[in-house]
């Protein structure tokens, strides 16, 4: 395991850290912007979102991280973060996998990934076969227009907790 892997006990303690300041910003939203938050929120796992991770591995090309990532969260939820980030649960990844099959992503799109969120504002979250994470240009996936945010997991999940410190301490939307 390289040190930019994903394991359970950082992935408990970004979620501490997340959690932490989701608080912190539900307990002054209403002040600083004149409206109640709703829930923003990371779900832990559960049994039926770790077989979902699974049965994930076994049907689609897809990283160790996301598979790590999904036997410890079931799902992110921050409408009111920025424009809003959705990391949605492996059973959504898998329906929307026999739906549509997988996105091809990246240059020429020779990279195949897995659509695992969004923004609030329509463009998804795509994870690559190699652990890249990219975001779409706009809500369509017909065929999407991506560009690579995140060399991998972990750092997308960084980049996630700085658009939350982002937004609480000044409201930017801070998109990864």
């Amino acid at each position: 395991m390289s040190d930019r892997s994903l394991s359970p006990a950082w992935l408990a303690s970004w979620t501490d850290r997340v959690s932490g300041a989701l608080t912190a910003m539900t307990d002054e939203f209403e002040d600083r912007h004149g409206f109640p938050c709703g829930t923003n929120a990371i779900r832990a796992a559960d049994h039926d979102d770790q077989a979902a991770a699974r049965r994930l591995a076994q049907v689609a090309p897809v990283s160790a991280d996301l598979i790590t990532f999904y036997d410890s969260i079931g799902d992110v939820t921050w409408p009111d973060v920025g424009n809003g980030h959705f990391l949605e649960p492996a059973v959504d990844v898998l329906h929307r996998l026999q739906e549509h099959c997988i996105t091809e992503t990246g240059p020429g799109r020779k990279i195949h990934g897995l659509v695992i969120g969004s923004t609030g504002g329509g463009p998804a979250y795509v994870a690559g076969r190699d652990g890249a994470v990219y975001r779409t240009r706009t809500a369509s996936l017909d065929e999407p227009e991506l560009d690579k945010v995140a060399d991998d997991l972990r750092q997308f999940l960084e980049l996630l907790e700085h658009a939350l410190t982002l937004f609480i301490a000044d409201g930017g939307t801070g998109n990864p």
